[in-house]
């Protein structure tokens, strides 16, 4: 920067920027990027990065003409995305703000290569969540999802993170774990001045608020997303549970036992399906206060925060299912159902900051709890019930909940040398009580006695049924990591360390039928509370009889534990060349066992659904950064990294998602995928928040784990290895900034305009050669029964778009945001029989998010509009036969509005 300043103003200003730790390390930049809350950015684990250094000369100082005035001429990095060793991209509480997303996983979609897929799991560059790593202020997470072990982003409110860091290049000093990135989730931290504020705001949407949809009434205390223990297991059934024995008719339980366990259920408030005409609307608020103190040499911050989201979304979805072999598909099944969840997310921040010196220690503690109240109604037929039509009603509660506390210091002994402790314990838990399903139906025979009524008789004969099932899951994860950097010089600094984790979780799913040998029809087209009331359970014998598999896989237990250490080096070879080198030696050992649930000694089965993988890889990583110009660079980077299969993919346990209506069972015989990484760049940084990126990469994938659809009464989607993927493509992104000043007026005077746009091209194939073989839970198969030759990895879509123009004023908060983003097709699994692959359309969402900052009664207050989904896209997830379409899933989603105000004191 060249500027004319007056003598002190200039001497004031060099001392600032050459002597700040702050700008040393972060470029000037006061956004933190990875590491803990606050800090400043660096590796997540405090390794040395580029932006430490100078980038220029000492500054030149010149007294034109002997006289009172300097000019200081002098250049500094400002741009935490080009001073990072690593190909970043940082999304700042600014950023964040701007998007108007109320989870980090709708912000985080707008970022370069990203996409987001079903309920907030991050893909990177067309690979699946399974190649995505997320880490909250540098540690772990678990998952409360029973499918997968990666977190799901949604469930993260943007009102407690600070910042958001995705890494798409690797580098030792991260878990090995590192397909396609990382993703660091980084929370608030304290403040310098004390502050609150508190905000609201309400929504709906065109499809569902003030609209018909379904609710059931639960306990008066679900709004809050908590139950007040109506769901509780009764005593009965949890005695009945614990016994070791199935329920059902056998030595342990008689029918009278079996009526008494099926009367002791709640019954009418977990199954009476109610509709509602008009839906309410959306509320959500926040509370976030902190203040910070000196005591004595001593520095405490304070930072806490609480709030509470509620929102309806109704959907009316089409799903079928095709029988058949090859392109010969006949519609075997088709329902339409009307969904409606109630979302409830309550979260909570609570952070204690100590600085003294150089030195910081943090405190942070973070809870989460996203619950779902589902209600479903469809209507349909199935082929396998000729000349009956259906009616399914379904009543959900589906609770999640994360807990997570961590204690990080970062220690600075002496200007050389830097360490960072830190240790985290999670929680995580799902908890669906009462998962109910009542299936009723109508032949329309004139000679039937039913006649056109729906009846539901519990079985008899294969017509109607009644279900429930109680699924609970947790999991817990330990983790912990030491780092030292040392600086041998200016221009060479070493970083080591150590990191482990240790996570265990438990799952099971216990699902029980109601039977009864015979009901007159006048009770069989009972309404579900009334057909399970307590008098027509004694009166007609009705009793429970549990269908929770007895092979071992009705529950099952899991670990992964790794160590790993590493060594990386960043030297700054010239004033124009850096180099950034490392290894890491990890290590891991992850077990899943089946549990013996019903005592029935699974000596030899428990060999064919236990799984043991342990295995040691050296990871290396480097790369290259050659500075062409001042703000112009080129990168180079390659490495190897691992992907790991999920706890629930090597269980051979059925499970059904309650997002897509569909079966899920796991593969035992899954194995660890190695992914081999390079990508070149080039990046433009022509001012202070503006840059042009274009890149290229390449990833070599052995042994990937995809997805495969089998057709099992329906269909059911499983897990196997494919011997080799291949991924390749291209990036682009440009942000830029027009000031309007010139338009005149003084509206125009500190106004510019925004222009983000980024696009994303990938393409991937299975390798799948003649001979090539699979193994499904421990039998040899050949590969291509399962996987065709160049076919896309699923979750992998060829363009990915994302737009962002605008209008904001440089003075005062006032933003005018037009976001667009566009994903094309992309495989969610293979289709069974040969049949074609199946695929979801995610197509264009154009949204609107005006900020308008205003002072009210000298109270700063923000004043916020959003408009999402403007064009109603829908969503759609078909296969395309020759001569027809199926709709595994496909609904309407409306578009919808939301008014927030926000106070600060």
């Amino acid at each position: 920067m060249s500027k004319r300043l007056p003598l002190a103003s200039a001497l004031l200003l060099s001392t600032c920027l050459f002597a700040s730790p702050a700008f040393a390390q972060a470029g000037g930049s006061n956004t933190p990027t990875t590491g803990a809350p606050g800090a400043t950015p660096s590796s997540p684990s405090g390794n040395p990065t580029q932006d430490e250094e100078e980038t220029s000369a000492a500054p030149q100082v010149s007294i034109p003409g002997g006289g009172d005035d300097i000019v200081v001429v002098g250049r500094a990095r400002a741009n935490p995305v080009q001073n990072a060793p690593q190909v970043i991209s940082v999304l700042s509480t600014e950023d964040i703000a701007r998007t108007g997303e109320g989870d980090i996983a709708g912000a985080l979609q707008r970022v370069t290569g990203l996409s987001v897929v079903g309920s907030g799991f991050v893909y990177v560059r067309g690979l699946g969540d399974r190649y995505s790593l997320a880490l909250l202020n540098g540690s772990p997470l678990p998952s409360p999802e029973p499918l997968r072990r990666v977190v799901p982003l949604d469930i993260f409110p943007t009102d407690v993170i600070a910042s958001s860091l995705v890494q798409k290049s690797y580098s030792a000093n991260f878990p090995g774990e590192f397909g396609g990135g990382v993703i660091n989730l980084t929370t608030k931290t304290t403040p310098n001045e004390p502050f609150l504020t508190v905000s609201g705001s309400v929504s709906g949407d065109s499809y569902t608020t003030g609209r018909l949809g379904y609710v059931y009434y639960g306990s008066p205390t679900d709004w809050t997303g908590f139950d007040n223990g109506t769901r509780d297991v009764p005593g009965p059934l949890a005695n009945a549970l614990n016994s070791g024995s199935p329920i059902g008719e056998n030595a342990t339980f008689n029918r009278e036992q079996l009526g008494q366990i099926a009367s002791s259920l709640v019954n009418a408030r977990t199954s009476v399906l109610q509709t509602q005409y008009q839906m309410p609307i959306n509320f959500a608020g926040n509370l976030t206060g902190g203040t910070s103190v000196d005591v004595g040499g001593l520095r405490l911050g304070l930072l806490a925060s609480a709030g509470i989201g509620n929102t309806w979304r109704t959907r009316q979805t089409l799903q079928q299912f095709a029988n058949g072999v090859g392109d010969e598909g006949v519609l075997q099944n088709s329902i339409n159902r009307v969904v409606t969840d109630n979302r409830v997310v309550v979260n909570g921040l609570l952070g204690i900051n100590a600085e003294f010196g150089d030195n910081v220690i943090r405190w942070t503690n973070l809870y989460i709890r996203d619950t779902i109240k589902q209600a479903r109604l469809g209507v349909g037929f199935d082929l396998d019930r000729a000349g009956q039509d259906l009616l399914i009603q379904n009543t959900g509660w589906y609770e999640r909940q994360l807990i997570n506390t961590q204690l990080v210091g970062e220690f600075k002994p002496t200007d050389d040398l830097k360490v960072e402790l830190r240790g985290s314990y999670a929680n995580s838990q799902r908890e669906a009580p009462y998962e109910r399903e009542f299936l009723y139906v109508r032949t329309n025979l004139p000679l039937d006695p039913i006649g056109n009524k729906y009846s539901n008789n519990l079985g008899t004969g294969g017509k109607g049924g009644a279900n429930v099932a109680f699924s609970d899951l947790e999991e817990n994860l330990w983790s912990g990591g030491a780092d030292v950097v040392y600086s041998l010089t200016n221009d060479l600094k070493l970083g080591v360390g150590y990191a482990y984790t240790d996570t265990k979780r438990t799952s099971s799913r216990r699902a029980l039928s109601f039977l009864a040998n015979s009901l007159p029809i006048a009770v069989q087209q009972l309404r579900p509370d009334y057909l399970l009331a307590d008098q027509t359970i004694q009166a007609y014998g009705i009793y429970l009889q549990e269908t929770t598999a007895q092979d071992g896989t009705a529950a099952f237990d899991a670990s992964l534990r790794t160590h790993a250490g590493y060594g990386q080096i960043i030297a700054q070879l010239s004033p124009a060349l850096n180099v950034t080198a490392g290894v890491r030696y990890e290590t891991g050992k992850q077990r899943v066992d089946a549990i013996d649930v019903f005592n029935t000694g699974l000596v030899g089965l428990a060999g064919q659904l236990n799984t043991r993988i342990d295995k040691d890889y050296w990871l290396p990583s480097l790369t290259v950064t050659y500075e062409l110009q001042p703000g112009m660079q080129l990168r180079a980077s390659g490495s190897k990294t691992i992907a790991r299969p999920q706890f629930r993919e090597l269980i051979s346990q059925v499970y059904i998602d309650t997002d897509t209506n569909r079966l899920f069972r796991g593969n035992n015989s899954l194995v660890d995928s190695e992914l081999y990484n390079a990508e070149a760049r080039y990046e433009w940084f022509f001012g202070r928040d503006q840059r042009f990126t274009l890149a290229g990469f390449y990833k070599k994938i052995d042994r990937p784990i995809e997805t495969y659809s089998a057709i099992v009464g329906q269909v059911q989607t499983s897990f196997a290895t494919a011997p080799e993927a291949q991924l390749y493509g291209a990036e682009v992104e440009l942000q830029k900034y027009f000031p309007l000043e010139g338009l005149g007026g003084e509206f125009w005077a500190a106004r510019r305009f925004l222009a983000i746009a980024n696009y994303t091209f990938t393409q991937s194939e299975l390798k799948v050669r003649d001979g090539d073989q699979t193994v499904i839970n421990g039998v040899s198969r050949d590969a291509n029964l399962f996987f065709r030759d160049g076919a896309p990895l699923t979750g992998q879509s060829d363009h990915l778009v994302n737009l962002q123009l605008g209008l904001e004023d440089t003075d005062r908060l006032s933003q005018q945001t037009f976001l667009l983003s566009y994903a094309s097709k992309r495989v969610t699994t293979r289709g069974p029989n040969a049949q074609p692959d199946v695929y979801e359309y995610p197509g264009f969402r154009l949204d609107f998010v005006a900020r308008e900052g205003v002072t009210i009664a000298g109270v700063e207050t923000e004043v916020k509009f959003e408009a999402r989904n403007i064009t109603a896209t829908p969503y759609k997830e078909y296969q395309q036969f020759d001569a027809q379409r199926i709709y595994y899933n496909r609904y309407d989603l409306g578009a919808s509005v939301s008014l927030g105000l926000g106070v600060k004191f």
